[in-house]
């Protein structure tokens, strides 16, 4: 299960798998995502293709790739928050180039009602 960032509702537990141990599902809200889509900065594309000539992990692009991740991650659980959901289930994310050096993030689940079994 997550911690949160500043901003996002905390009332909603996000884990990848199906159920959440100590608690019941009571209602579906149905399917949520995030999605964004990103390509990098010129000072990140300039350090990328640098460090690419050299070798290595590529700094500039993995802060970019998170940044899109997180970026995926809070919409999807704002929108399950707006939906009256307290968690979101079966979370997974994918990525996909959309254009050269343009990258679509999506993060999605399940938004679920859940309560404590008794």
């Amino acid at each position: 299960m997550s911690q949160f960032p500043p901003g996002l509702p905390s009332s909603v537990i996000v884990t990848t798998t199906f159920t959440v141990e100590g608690h019941r599902i009571v209602a579906y809200k149905g399917l949520v995502r995030g999605l964004i889509v990103r390509s990098p900065t010129i000072e990140q594309g300039i350090m990328g293709g640098l460090k690419s000539l050299i070798g290595g992990q590529i700094g500039a692009y993995t802060e970019m790739c998170e940044q899109a991740r997180q970026t995926a991650y809070d919409q999807m659980v704002r929108q399950a928050a707006s939906l009256g959901a307290n968690a979101v289930i079966g979370v997974s994310y994918d990525a996909s180039e959309v254009k050269m050096s343009a990258t679509e993030v999506l993060c999605y689940g399940t938004a679920v009602v859940i309560a404590p079994v008794a």
